[in-house]
């Protein structure tokens, strides 16, 4: 009999707290404070932080970091919404940034 495999899972890079599913990344090619990051259409385990305003590479965006629900380490930030019709597609996910996360169960 094989092994039963769950889901891949992102993790949080201080903690381990389970954080988003390899199954939810919308994209790869985005640009964090700290280099890579990973577009998530959901997150599990997160705060999410006051909104403000910040002129990305794409644009002005309202957004609103987001923080490991267990130790509070920041992870990225959640799109609450763009200004430019062609960035819409970002409104309600998650930006979290590769050097804040680990693999598990891979």
């Amino acid at each position: 009999m094989g092994e039963v495999i769950g889901p891949r899972l992102y993790c949080c890079c201080n903690c381990k707290n389970q954080v988003a599913l390899h199954d939810d990344i919308v994209s790869k090619a985005f640009q964090g404070k700290h280099g890579r990051a990973f577009l998530f259409s959901h997150a599990m385990n997160v705060l999410v932080g006051p909104k403000e305003d910040r002129h990305l590479m794409t644009g002005l965006h309202t957004v609103a970091d987001i923080y490991c629900s267990d130790c509070r380490e920041v992870l990225g930030w959640k799109y609450e919404r763009a200004f430019e019709e062609a960035q819409k597609y970002k409104e309600g996910k998650f930006i979290l940034e590769k050097v804040k996360i680990v693999k598990d169960n891979w």
